[in-house]
């Protein structure tokens, strides 16, 4: 049977199984308190409550962010809420505790601090109006927030249960209350009366109009009259026996107490008015629920629980922690100790106080009471027990005469201490005049544990917030000060406090004053003339005239600080003691999103109305996808926008994971703004140990959609003729617009920007969505009315556009035979038709792992969802395509075509008529899934007796590649028609083809698909645009231009490819022209970097032998400027000017003719490069040509061996396609290098296949072939043959990283950058560092083959002052482990529309797991080379890796073992679709195998062929082949 170990656990499996919404209180959302690790379990698990109809709602909600704030919302709307807490925030919420008293809410308190709690924390709000329940042990825990919540159920007031946690840790475990008995004590009829339930208060103020009333309690006291449930007050017979388990141990039977029976209060009379909760109602409710308990588990409870002698005459009234120890000393007590025959009383119905219950508890025979209350924090000189005890004796008549009642504070009391604090306490309370308020136990308790558990509730900053602060410490340095900082020195002040806005407004104000007094004493010393020489005097006066201009102070500061320095006056030292004010200091205060809700923000109000030159930092961190702060019932204010209204403030909305120039720049501006600034920084997470990677899509998902707009607001900058308004993104929240159309600034925003006009005055939410579906539907509707036939609808939801072309052409089939088709894909559906469709037709992709495509998502949620759709009237089939052998293990076999036949057998199950049976396509069959479509399509018309309809006519052939390039007229097409049409970020797919061989491909944030979606708006297209660098070299002026790019018209970021060229990401269309014109005034170009055509020429980047690497980098320049395309459009389309003539910096434009490609190009890309041994570092196995430099006698360039046939791009499970290694055709001077090229190419043009694009690359061209037949084809056309090949020898293929020196005496550094990527971020602004050393740099930047760069020619001259500049930018570390830096990934997510799964974004986070094994082997500086790609397609080249993971599905990789160190050796499969936990499994006992077993100089791919794990890839045909995870063939 399942147990309970702890009194949170209990607590918490009571609220969930009792609440229809659970606000889970915790220090910090990473941070578990008492309750929430059982209640995200529960969660978890979608455990079944039993008074909600589906799971409850959990609710994390950090302590110091008014959380009560959350309990409005869903109470108002009749949902049974509890929260669960620590007692930190009771205090700071009583305003909303008066409110939600007239709730049934129950508030779950664990006291703090653990083992020694402040019971202040209750005795301070215990007049707010509920009730309040205290459990001293693990059972009473479970039973008393039963108790809890039937109580406030019943009586429809709120209930208070509180308990120490730490009084349970020594209890043994109980078992679960079972579920009926919670079921039946909570009564479910009330229940459901009180879901029934609505309120319209919106206030959040105290009114009078809702109060709880005694109408269910006294329903329920009648009820329970009648059927003999004893309601009694309990008095006791009192026996001296005691067991001490019953205030402390799991065992709660009140074998001590009985009940004397009593009839309930009969209610008679009928009253048109509820009457108020009143006490004794509350007493008899109680009593009703305890019955109930007693009778099923036989554990009883009163309202005071009293163990002891039925004749005692002295008692302890107990109100604090561990009632056990003092029950225990009691029974172990002899005749002589000064206690000996003494009552224990402790209160469980602490609110309301009870008197009569009170007295009923204690032997009549009691004459003095010792009251111990544990309140570490008095405010008065009577403890307010103790007035509630002494009330209660005086007024009662019950004894003869009144008790002598003696207050004590009770401090921490150790086991071995007992026996001394209760003898003080009872000769006290005997002698004949006691003292009162003595205290006993240690005040300070016991400082460790107490440290430890307050801990968790001290303020701390996230280490995610950090980087808001690095930013702040790199504008401002030694001028940064921050008053409120957590971690200053506020002797006697808490965290909480001292990190408010008003202590830290506080605080800097009395700082500028203590400065002021600083100038005066500066001023006076000047003109006391009492320094040793007159230096510091002539200093000190300049910097007293300039003291309040912070630019001049802070210039003059070190000057003067130095001549003080030097003086060793009197004078001059009393000045030095408070050096720092002689700077100008950058002051700030630094909050979170706490400031914003009503409890925290006037201390903001106080700062911003007071008109101070002072900075506030406010960082929110609400998820976008949580979007707590659109309840306005929370109360949560948007500061950015009071501050605006205010009008005195400047104000700014930043984003680091979004801009982090803007942030730098409004920080910036904030700084120097002379009165108030606000700087709202958004930085989301659900817990402050979150991923990177999540803070990053939440936040581009907040500013995409306007949920966090980017924008700097300068009220006095209309007095320097400029806009007080500036946005930094595109969209803006609807409060925001409304402050801006009263204030006329959103039309001039407007008139400004017109791009944004759209999107400014845009609306968002679901309903936009819901009535595009609707308009778009019937409008389809209408013009289908005008044809005969049945209709029939076919909905699609396709991945890749092959279910979308299906269905596309299925309605086309259907019109010509006479249906009224209507094709739309699933989600564009509105749902609620399907029951009204006559004949439904459903296509359907497979995604990720069995997953519905995107465009399908929302409508299987709704078929799958729902409870009153009727299809008896619909006549249905589905076709599904998917791949057999996608999911090799036969455990995942079941996802093959899984959401096409999940959604055949869901309409089935909703009543749906099948017209033909499910149709399976599978990309493995011959001609993939237009095998089993070619089946399916000719059934469906035989059903429909649309089976032999002649006359149909021909469909035209599908538009392919090869037409949309014949008809493109040399690569026009429609683009600048595509490009001037404002109405979308897109442009036509048959362009989206054609712009590849400009280079750009559109792309769209595919972060933002599915919330886009949901708004009702288009995907967030942008395009990237790649660069032609032959081998990747560019001046620094280029790299500067190239940074400006990527900041003005990008997303100010830069990508290194593996081949050797720039990249940009996130260029809208409308900067899509700007951005190509950028790139050619830098003197570079974009043509053919992408396409069917040879792209970008790459080269060896390692200079050990600079000259021999010079002529090789103008081998590669020759090859291809030879093989450019020579199409005019491309300037025609980017380079025109506003006159529409041709601008024309780089290349020459020719006439409109392609004397090598033809109209056609070539089938697919093509692909060249040039490795100069001894470093393979181009990976020149790997492509179309890969040219291996030889090196003569003489040193330089001879020639080239050549090798053919190379490619990486696969498709997964389609065995017809594998990568490839080149093939050696033979060697070719350097001078007729670039013929030979050509002559390969054109052989691979005229012999490529251009039906199959899958089969259309060079590799399949030779194998189809033959080598000796393709290299004979090659020498014919060009007239030459090839020379036997010369011997090199290859060492790596990766980059050798920090300095090196070539022959001629230059210093070249290459430094690492992780998987490419240039960005500026707070923890490493590397493109602000790499844009200043550019700025001085007179050699060249190199970029190299595997995403890193060179800095190249450095002169022994300049190379101190290069290396100070590398070190001050952080650029200079290359002291990574050898893993990271022979690591590569593909950009994958969020960009690239083919990623299956996370690549660059989490290949360095997978790295960072296995270092630690790394470090712990030895093998830190051991290079093993591991790449990983989001797709198959092989950008980053993982098929040559010695360990890859390519990207199968959402967090799923394939795993491949055994690539040759050098590059020459693909890699085999070794697991299929595994994840990150069995990622480690595998790589952490690999690694340390290979530190053991390893041979000498032997690589890891190597080790992994001679141990058996893997078998060695000897050519791509057999890349296949014995693989170590073999297929299954059997269909789950």
């Amino acid at each position: 049977m399942a147990s309970v170990q702890s009194a949170g656990e209990a607590v918490a499996r009571i609220a969930y199984l009792s609440s229809d919404t659970i606000i889970s209180v915790q220090a910090s959302l990473s941070k578990d308190s008492e309750f929430s690790s059982s209640l995200r379990q529960y969660a978890g698990n979608k455990a079944s409550s039993l008074v909600c109809k589906d799971v409850p709602d959990v609710q994390s909600v950090r302590h110091n962010t008014d959380p009560l704030l959350s309990v409005f919302k869903p109470v108002r709307h009749g949902r049974l809420t509890s929260v669960t807490t620590s007692s930190s925030i009771l205090v700071r919420s009583i305003p909303h505790l008066y409110k939600l008293a007239q709730y049934p809410v129950v508030i779950h308190v664990s006291l703090l601090p653990t083992g020694y709690p402040d019971y202040g924390d209750i005795t301070s709000i215990r007049n707010t109006g509920f009730t309040f329940l205290h459990s001293n042990s693990l059972q009473e825990a479970q039973d008393l927030a039963l108790t809890a919540h039937a109580l406030a159920i019943r009586s429809g007031k709120g209930v208070i249960h509180f308990f120490d946690a730490a009084n349970s840790n020594n209890d043994q475990p109980i078992t679960h209350e079972s579920r009926e008995l919670v079921l039946s004590v909570l009564n479910a009829d009330l229940v459901r009366q009180h879901q029934a339930t609505r309120s319209e208060e919106t206030t959040l103020y105290v009114s009078e109009g809702k109060g709880a009333s005694s109408t269910l309690g006294r329903e329920l006291g009648d009820g329970n009259a009648e059927s003999g449930i004893d309601t009694s007050p309990t008095r006791g017979t009192h026996d001296d026996t005691r067991d001490p388990s019953t205030a402390s141990s799991s065992s709660s039977d009140r074998r001590n107490s009985s009940s004397a029976e009593s009839a309930a209060e009969s209610a008679t009379t009928i009253s048109t008015e509820p009457k108020p909760v009143s006490s004794e109602d509350i007493y008899y409710i109680c009593s009703s629920i305890w019955s109930q308990i007693r009778t099923t588990t036989g554990r009883s409870y009163s309202a005071f629980h009293y163990t002891g002698p039925p004749n005692a005459e002295a008692a302890l009234f107990l109100f604090g922690s561990d009632p056990g120890l003092f029950s225990q000393e009691f029974d172990d007590a002899s005749s002589s100790d000064f206690y000996s025959r003494v009552g224990l009383i402790t209160p469980t119905l602490y609110r309301p106080w009870l008197t009569e219950r009170l007295v009923e508890s204690l032997p009549k025979s009691v004459k003095k009471i010792a009251v111990l209350e544990q309140i570490r924090r008095k405010t008065t000189k009577w403890g307010p027990l103790l007035l509630d005890l002494l009330m209660s004796v005086k007024s009662s008549s019950e004894f003869e005469k009144a008790p002598l009642i003696v207050g004590y504070q009770l401090g921490f009391i150790e086991y071995s201490t007992i026996t001394q604090a209760l003898s003080g306490i009872f000769q006290n309370l005997s002698s004949a005049s006691p003292i009162q308020n003595l205290e006993v136990g240690s005040h300070d308790g016991p400082t460790t544990s107490l440290a430890r558990s307050q801990k968790d509730f001290d303020l701390s900053q996230p280490a995610l917030e950090n980087a808001y602060m690095k930013i702040l410490d790199q504008i401002f340095g030694e001028r940064l000060y921050i008053a409120n900082a957590l971690k200053a020195s506020n002797t006697g002040v808490s965290s909480t406090i001292s990190s408010s806005p008003e202590y830290g407004f506080g605080s800097l104000v009395a700082r500028k004053q203590h400065r002021r007094r600083f100038v005066g004493e500066v001023q006076s010393a000047v003109k006391g003339r009492e320094f040793i020489t007159e230096i510091p005097q002539k200093w000190l006066s300049q910097w007293a005239l300039v003291a309040d201009k912070a630019e001049e102070a802070n210039k003059a500061a070190p000057e003067v600080i130095a001549r003080l320095s030097t003086d060793g006056s009197p004078a001059a030292s009393a000045l030095l003691r408070s050096k720092g004010l002689f700077f100008s200091e950058s002051q700030w205060l630094v909050g979170s999103d706490a400031w914003s809700y009503d409890i925290g923000n006037s201390g903001v109000h106080h700062v911003i109305a007071s008109g101070e030159n002072v900075n506030m930092l406010i960082i929110d961190s609400t998820p976008y996808s949580d979007r707590a702060a659109q309840d306005a019932a929370r109360r949560k204010k948007d500061i950015g926008l009071y501050a605006m209204n205010y009008g005195n403030a400047y104000v700014a909305s930043v984003a680091v994971y979004s801009s982090y120039t803007q942030v730098l720049q409004a920080m910036i501006e904030a700084e120097a703004y002379d009165g108030p600034s606000v700087v709202m920084a958004y930085l989301p997470y659900n817990k402050e140990n979150d991923n990177p990677l999540t803070v990053l899509q939440e936040t581009k998902k907040a500013v995409d959609l306007g949920y966090w707009p980017l924008y700097r607001w300068d009220p006095k900058a209309e007095e320097k003729g400029e806009e007080c308004f500036k946005l930094d993104s595109e969209r803006i929240k609807q409060e925001l617009q409304k402050f801006l159309e009263r204030d006329n600034h959103m039309s001039q925003l407007m008139k400004r920007h017109p791009e944004f006009h759209a999107n400014l005055s845009e609306s968002y939410g679901s309903e936009v969505r819901q009535v595009q579906k609707r308009k778009a539907k019937d409008a389809y509707e209408a013009l289908l009315e005008g044809l005969q036939g049945a209709p029939m609808t076919i909905l699609f939801a396709s991945d890749n556009g092959n279910a979308e072309n299906l269905a596309k052409r299925l309605g086309s089939r259907g019109k010509a035979r006479g249906l009224k088709t209507m094709v739309m894909a699933m989600d564009d559906y509105p749902i609620e038709d399907l029951g009204n469709e006559e004949n439904l037709v459903c296509i359907a992709a497979t995604a990720g792992q069995g997953e519905f495509p995107q465009n399908g998502r929302n409508f299987w949620d709704g078929v799958k969802n729902s409870t009153d759709l009727d299809l008896a009237n619909v006549k249905f089939t589905v076709f599904a395509l998917g791949d057999s052998h996608y999911w090799p293990r036969k455990e995942d076999k079941h996802y093959y075509n899984k959401p096409g036949k999940d959604l055949f057998t869901r309409l089935t199950d909703l009543g749906g008529k099948e017209i033909v049976g499910i149709g399976l396509g599978d990309d493995q069959e011959p001609d993939g899934y237009q095998t089993g479509y070619s089946e399916w399509e000719p059934k469906l018309w035989d059903a429909l007796g649309l089976g032999n309809i002649e006359g149909i006519p021909d469909e035209p052939p599908p538009i392919t590649n090869e037409d949309i390039k014949i008809g493109s007229n040399f690569l026009r097409g429609t683009i600048v028609e595509g490009l001037n049409d404002p109405s979308t970020g897109a442009i036509s797919a048959a362009d989206q083809q054609l712009t590849k061989f400009h280079g750009t491909y559109m792309q769209d944030d595919r972060d933002l698909r599915d919330e886009r979606k949901a708004q009702g708006l288009e995907p967030a297209y942008a395009f990237m645009i790649r660069c032609r660098l032959s081998a990747g070299v560019a001046t620094p002026d280029q790299w500067i231009q190239m940074d400006a790019i990527s900041t003005n018209l990008g997303n100010e970021t830069i990508k290194l490819t593996t081949r050797q060229t720039f990249q940009f990401h996130g260029v809208v269309k409308g900067k899509l022209k700007p951005a190509m014109q950028a790139i050619n005034q830098a003197l570079m170009t974009t043509i053919a970097a992408c396409g069917d055509v040879n792209r970008n020429v790459m080269c060896s980047s390692l200079p050990e032998q600079s000259e021999l690497h010079g002529e090789a980098h103008a081998a590669a320049k020759r090859i291809s400027d030879h093989l450019l395309p020579s199409t005019n459009a491309y300037h025609e389309i980017w380079l025109q000017d506003e006159n529409d003539k041709k601008t024309q910096v780089a290349g020459d434009a020719v006439q409109d003719f392609e004397p090598l490609y033809g109209p056609t190009y070539l089938p697919r890309k093509f692909k060249i490069t040039i490795a100069v041994p001894p470093h393979n570092d181009t990976d020149v196995y790997a492509h179309d040509i890969g040219l291996i430099a030889i090196k003569g006698e003489d040193g330089k360039l001879q020639g080239f061996n050549v090798l053919a046939g190379g490619g990486m791009g696969a498709t997964h499970n389609m065995k017809k396609t594998y990568p490839q290694i080149g093939r050696m055709l033979g060697y070719c001077d350097k001078d007729n290098i670039h013929i030979a090229c050509e002559k390969i190419m054109l052989v691979q043009k005229d012999n490529g296949d251009r039906k199959n694009r899958k089969q259309a690359r060079l590799k399949y061209t030779i194998d189809r072939m033959g080598l000796d037949v393709f290299r004979s084809n090659v020498e014919e056309l060009w007239g030459q043959t090839f020379s036997e090949p010369k011997p090199f020898h290859f060492d790596s293929n990766i980059d050798t990283f920090g300095w090196l020196k070539d022959e001629r005496g230059m210093n070249h550094f290459t430094m690492f950058i992780e998987n490419g990527r240039v960005e500026d971020t707070a923890d490493f602004p590397m493109k602000t560092g790499l844009r200043e050393i550019a700025k001085v740099h007179k050699g060249e930047f190199r970029l190299t083959g595997n995403q890193h760069l060179v800095l190249s020619n450095v002169a022994d001259e300049d190379l101190d002052a290069m290396k100070d500049l590398l070190k001050k930018h952080k650029l200079d570390n290359t002291n990574f482990s050898g893993l990271r830096l022979s690591s590569s990934a593909c950009v994958a997510f969020p960009t690239c529309g083919l990623a299956m799964a996370e690549s660059e974004r989490y290949l360095p986070e997978l790295i960072t797991k296995l270092e630690g094994v790394i470090e712990e082997s030895g093998m830190r500086q051991d290079s093993i080379v591991m790449r990983m790609t989001g797709c198959p397609n092989g950008c980053a080249r993982p098929w040559l890796a010695e360990v890859a993971f390519v990207g199968k599905a959402f967090g799923a990789y394939n795993m491949y073992l055994g690539g040759g160190y050098h590059g020459n050796r693909l890699n085999k499969l070794y697991r299929s679709s595994i994840k990150e936990e069995e990622i480690l499994e595998i790589m952490k006992p690999l690694l340390k195998r290979y530190a053991l077993e390893r041979n000498e100089g032997e690589r890891f791919g190597d080790f992994v062929i001679r141990i058996g794990m893997i078998k060695a890839t000897r050519d791509g045909r057999d890349f296949h082949d014995d693989t170590a995870e073999v297929e299954s063939d059997d269909e789950a």
